[in-house]
This record gives structure tokens, C-alpha cells and sequence, in this order.
């Protein structure tokens, strides 16, 4: 019996998902909610499977992470999923691990500044920060780029903040004047804000930040090809239906063409 005649069989489709990575997923286990969940639940319904999420706590790396969640399974006994969602679909991760498959891009993620355009007029590069708070998220690219920059020009304002959108809403509060985060942990707070003030997202160019952004997408074991072609048949027809658009703007999120 195959990899996919097993899922079928078993009638469930067993989706690994981050803990503590809103707004994508987020939550008790019990409760994981965020855009990569109704994701899950949509490519599920798509298959005529139910739905069992794998929420895990993320590892050193990515390749800890695709071990854990994908090909092999935790030492502690957790895991693999059938599939792993918010993958980055990057040709170098396809290289270190060979026992996965990288596909289905269904977005493409940026880094921004979050900003009031009446405290800060316009950010075109980091020099326009200068004497500015600016929140970060902890053990991010983006905190290390902006602590860093020319010798630490702005270390001194910058303070680190539990997740990106902990940081945003440090913004939307009145509280700090940017955050330099992901574009979706940037709306995930305007979302929510109670203020709808003048929100700006600018793209800035800091040394070590991609500028293109990257593209996330789904992992599963090298050979369930079947299940790969499956949930990219499933992602297709979600993306031409609407149904993935208006996903994303149900959680208050752009969907960026991966």
C-alpha cells in the first residue's frame, strides 16, 4: 500500500503547523488558530479528509524542523506529519535535504516597517529611523539587521518583543513609533487595532535582508509524490476559486503572489 492509499484509508491528513508563529498559527494545541490552519483545513477538505494538526515547537534550524515534522519523526516520539506547511521555498533548503519535497508556494512574505504617517512622514532607508523606537521581534533576521546596521546606528532605540506581532502592536498602540517585522505580523496588528490610524508598511534595504522577500509553501517525504501533486492540485483550485484570497483577507492579510 502506498504512502497516499494509507491516508486514505486512515481518512485523516496529518498537517504539521508552528507553535507560536502568529498570525499563521497560534494558540493552545488544543485551539491552534491563524491563516496556515484554515490553509490546512481547506487542502483537507479539498482531499475528503479530516483534519488532525501537528502544532510544534520550532527547532534550531529548518532542516531540525523538516527531520522532526516530515521524514523522520522526534525522538521524543512526535510526528512525521503526512505535510508540513510554511515552508520556505528555497532552492538551497531543497539541497541540504533531499529527503523532503518543497512545493506549493502560497505566499510570499516581506519584511516591513509599521509606522504612523503622522509621527513618521516617510521611511525610505534606515537613516530615516534615527531617534525613532522601533520594535523587533526576538531572534528574528529582522532584529539582528536592524541591531546591526552600520556598527549599531540604531541599537540604542531598538527593543525586542516576545513575536513580530507583539512588536507591531507596540506601533498601533501609540507606544513605540515602527516595527521593523513581517508584512503579515504588520497587518495582523492593524487588524485588530482598535485605532484605525494612518498605518504605513515601507520596504527598507538593510544589509542580510532579502528584498524580494521569500516565498512560503508546503514539505512533504521525498517519495509521497502523490500526496505532493494532491495538495498542489488542491492549492491551485483554491487559489483560481478565490477561496485562498479570501482566506487571507478573513485573518486582515495580503495575499502577495509567491
Amino acid at each position: 500500500m502506498s504512502a497516499m492509499e494509507k491516508i486514505k484509508a486512515r481518512g485523516v491528513l496529518k498537517v504539521a503547523v508552528y507553535k507560536d508563529n502568529a498570525p499563521y498559527s497560534d494558540g493552545p494545541n488544543a485551539d491552534v488558530r491563524g491563516v496556515d490552519v484554515s490553509l490546512a483545513k481547506a487542502l483537507a477538505v479539498k482531499l475528503n479528509l479530516q483534519l488532525a494538526l501537528l502544532p510544534f515547537d520550532a527547532g534550531e534550524n529548518m532542516n531540525d524542523d523538516l527531520r522532526n515534522m516530515v521524514w523522520k519523526g522526534h525522538y521524543l516520539g512526535y510526528g512525521p506529519a503526512d505535510v508540513m506547511i510554511h515552508v520556505p521555498v528555497d532552492r538551497y533548503l531543497m539541497n541540504e535535504n533531499k529527503q523532503v519535497l518543497i512545493f506549493g508556494a502560497y505566499v510570499r512574505e516581506h519584511l516591513v516597517v509599521l509606522h504612523n504617517a503622522e509621527k513618521i512622514a516617510n521611511v525610505e532607508n534606515p537613516e530615516d529611523l534615527q531617534g525613532k523606537t522601533i520594535a523587533v521581534e526576538k531572534g528574528s533576521g529582522a532584529a539582528s539587521a536592524m541591531m546591526g546596521y552600520r556598527g549599531g546606528l540604531l541599537r540604542d532605540k531598538v527593543s525586542i518583543f516576545k513575536d513580530g506581532v507583539d512588536a507591531a502592536k507596540m506601533v498601533t498602540s501609540g507606544q513605540f513609533d515602527a516595527a521593523f517585522v513581517s508584512r503579515a505580523q504588520a497587518e495582523s496588528a492593524v487588524h485588530a487595532a482598535a485605532n484605525k490610524g494612518r498605518w504605513v508598511l515601507s520596504s527598507v534595504s538593510l544589509p542580510g535582508v532579502m528584498p524580494a522577500g521569500w516565498p512560503l509553501g508546503l514539505a512533504v517525504k521525498a517519495d509521497n509524490k502523490q500526496l505532493a501533486t494532491a495538495l498542489d492540485d488542491a492549492l491551485a483550485s483554491l487559489r483560481q476559486s478565490g477561496e485562498l484570497l479570501a482566506l487571507f483577507q478573513s485573518h486582515g492579510l495580503t495575499l502577495a503572489a509567491p
